[in-house]
């Protein structure tokens, strides 16, 4: 249930307290390498949506929390400071209210005073408190702001079935086919059939960027129509979203780095020099960003969760590792397309909707063919905001090893805080009447509950063409088409050659 006294809400001066000063926009994308301290990871603008969090949990489950950021490898320092800066808030608001009282009871004076004498010695007294409640005023923001960016970098709580650790500790779910070794490599293959070029990429966008040829550009369009059909057919609405995002959209959504981490986000400035007000703007790393964001500062009814939908966009990332060998290629790169999955759910739903997502992906995974295995995570290696994730990882033949082609995660309610995207529950109709009574917000808000979201790839398109050219390569050289794609290349051919 959220009261007021637990979901410690932005007030009007907390919202003016988290909007930071702007620096000057100017004509570019920024490519943020350089270590990004917790305190910059969270810069916003005056057009950042305000946070719905809960302060009070933190304080309370300090210790439990400070023990679940160690197993993820957070610092959790950031819960001690949300500590201190809680207690600081709740002297200050105690301060605030006994001047309140005494200036109250000074104008009371001042209205009954005898003589002029009198009102006038009352009158100096209540300047006096004025100035004091503008001192406390401010500080009270400054702590706001502080202990909002402090609570913002707390991750979310840890599924207890989680296995604990760094990556090793995966836990193996599943596995579907059998592994096989091809003699070359993706990259070889795609070069010989004139699917991809590098090179002159290269010259015009920079390393990593690529442009996909003749058969390397029809069988990305072929998967992007066979994942958006096969996600529709479960009951997933499509959308197609916008690459670039207000960045404290992203941000929401648990995209900041870890203390001292390189970011992997594009900013995007607007090129005004003179518009100091416009928004922090980004390019998306994925399409779970813009999905959330369609969900933003939405009252939702239960009757209507859980909602699923499926987004194509393109996806944008600074960073792109670190050159190995194992990595060359279409393996990691800085732009790429992807279809993904995302719901929004009751808080009683998202377990389920979670194993719902990860069967979708193992029905394309196996109607493409792929041997593939499915991983639960361990602690380490969850994002800020996953409850739990499933990673799914296809055997490479050409590199003969595993490579992450998809992931699913339950984020719980950490993104709908963040975004402020809620439920109100459908007893709600049948304990106050008709839902067109106006019922006073501190009557209603027992039946108001934060969401669930959860969100999963579909197809992350060069990991899949990865998979599959090195998989379906034939020794004379061509490549076979999984048969569920055909159907989208001109001419439905059977290979690509």
């Amino acid at each position: 249930m959220l009261s007021r006294s637990i979901s410690c809400r932005c007030t009007p001066l907390l919202r003016r307290a988290t909007r930071l000063p702007l620096t000057t926009l100017q004509h570019h994308v920024t490519r943020r390498h350089e270590s990004t301290t917790a305190a910059v990871a969270i810069e916003e603008d005056i057009h950042r949506i305000p946070p719905q969090l809960d302060y009070k949990r933190l304080v309370e489950n300090a210790e439990v929390i400070k023990r679940n950021m160690q197993l993820r490898k957070y610092d959790h320092d950031h819960v001690d400071k949300v500590c201190a800066l809680y207690g600081e808030r709740e002297q200050l608001e105690r301060e605030q209210e006994q001047v309140v009282q005494e200036r109250d009871a000074t104008n009371r004076l001042i209205r009954s005073a005898k003589s002029k004498e009198e009102r006038q010695t009352h009158i100096a007294q209540g300047k006096k408190y004025k100035e004091q409640l503008k001192r406390l005023a401010e500080r009270l923001a400054m702590v706001e702001e502080d202990l909002c960016t402090n609570a913002l970098l707390v991750p979310n709580d840890t599924h207890p079935d989680v296995p604990v650790g760094s990556e090793d500790k995966a836990k193996l779910i599943k596995m579907v086919g059998t592994p096989v070794n091809k003699p070359d490599d993706h990259l070889t293959v795609a070069e010989r059939l004139g699917m991809v070029d590098f090179a002159q990429a290269s010259k015009v966008s920079g390393s990593k960027f690529y442009y996909l040829t003749q058969g390397g550009a029809w069988l990305e369009m072929a998967l992007i129509q066979f994942a958006m059909h096969k996600a529709t057919e479960r009951g997933f609405a499509p959308v197609i979203t916008p690459d670039i995002v207000r960045t404290s959209v992203a941000y929401g959504c648990g995209f900041q780095p870890r203390k001292s981490e390189a970011s992997q986000i594009y900013d995007v400035s607007t090129a005004s020099t003179v518009n100091t007000t416009a928004p922090k703007l980004c390019l998306t790393g994925t399409a779970e960003i813009p999905l959330a964001g369609l969900f933003a500062q939405k009252m939702l009814k239960e009757e209507e969760l859980p909602q699923r939908v499926v987004g194509f966009g393109r996806a944008f990332r600074a960073e792109a590792g670190h050159g190995s060998a194992e990595e060359r290629g279409l393996y990691r790169v800085h732009q790429f397309s992807k279809v993904e999955l995302f719901a929004v759910t009751t808080p009683q739903q998202s377990n389920d909707v979670l194993e719902e997502l990860r069967s979708l992906q193992e029905d394309i995974f196996t109607d493409l063919g792929l041997c593939f295995r499915v991983l639960d995570m361990p602690t380490e290696e969850l994002g800020a905001s996953a409850y739990r994730k499933y990673d799914m990882e296809a055997w490479l033949p050409g590199r003969r090893a595993w490579g992450e082609i998809s992931s699913t995660s339950n984020c719980t309610d950490y993104q709908t805080r963040r975004l402020d995207v809620r439920y109100l529950s459908s007893d709600f109709k049948e304990q106050v009447g008709p839902k067109d009574v106006r019922v006073p917000w501190h009557i209603k808000e027992k039946w108001v509950h934060f969401c669930h979201t959860l969100n999963g790839t579909a197809i992350a398109v060069p990991r899949v063409m990865i998979a599959i050219l090195e998989t379906f390569q034939q020794p004379d050289g061509r490549v076979e088409i999984p048969e569920v794609l055909r159907k989208w290349i001109p001419g439905q051919p059977t290979h690509l050659s």
